[in-house]
């Protein structure tokens, strides 16, 4: 076994740890690291397959980004886990069903697990390049060529989502307290402050 067969193994087998974790894990806290954990991992793996846009735009947007927003999000959240646990074993069955599902899409994708499968050295083969290769360059080749209409129409609806989330965060609120800003700078003392006078009282005692 060669160290780029022990690596992939490595780091296979932390992602499908981590993964255990997110699902696994009673603290919501806990689960949104081994979600990170998880991202970490998978983004080696896809450097070792020459990927290395995909590693960096995981690790930059999903960790980078939206975990810690996630993370910030569950810790400021009082949540009961108590309650969310309630109905596990319910929903148990529906998981296990749909994990079996996935299993056997990710086995008709790819295909039967046999020998033929498992000889790393076609699979090194299939994805060596030579040294002046870019990956982000024929990435760029594609996503612009053959799945140009793909990637306008989803940039068209993150457009809509963006506009709508700005119209709902916007939108007038009759009874919601809201400050100007302009009013305020122009504000005068005469606006907020009466002096009034009046003769001075004694008290009795």
């Amino acid at each position: 076994m060669s160290i780029t067969d022990f690596l992939f193994f490595a780091f296979a087998g932390l992602t499908i740890a981590a993964a255990l974790g997110v699902v696994l894990s009673k603290n919501p806290v806990h689960a949104v690291l081994f979600l990170i954990l998880t991202f970490f991992a998978s983004s080696a793996i896809w450097l070792m397959l020459e990927a290395e846009f995909l590693a960096i735009t995981l690790v930059l947007v999903y960790v980078g980004a939206v975990m810690v927003l996630f993370l910030f999000v569950v810790m400021m959240l009082d949540i009961n886990i108590a309650k969310m646990r309630e109905g596990f074993v319910n929903y148990l069955p529906i998981g296990a069903l749909f994990a079996v599902a996935i299993v056997a899409a990710m086995i008709w994708v790819v295909g039967p697990v046999g020998p033929e499968v498992m000889n790393t050295d076609a699979l090194n083969q299939a994805v060596t390049h030579g040294p002046d290769y870019s990956n982000t360059r024929a990435l760029g080749e594609i996503l612009y060529t053959e799945y140009v209409l793909a990637f306008e129409i989803a940039a068209v609806i993150l457009l809509v989502a963006i506009i709508a989330a700005i119209a709902l965060t916007l939108r007038r609120r009759p009874d919601t307290k809201y400050q100007t800003p302009g009013k305020q700078i122009k504000v005068k003392r005469d606006d907020r402050l009466k002096i009034i006078k009046m003769d001075a009282e004694v008290s009795d005692d």
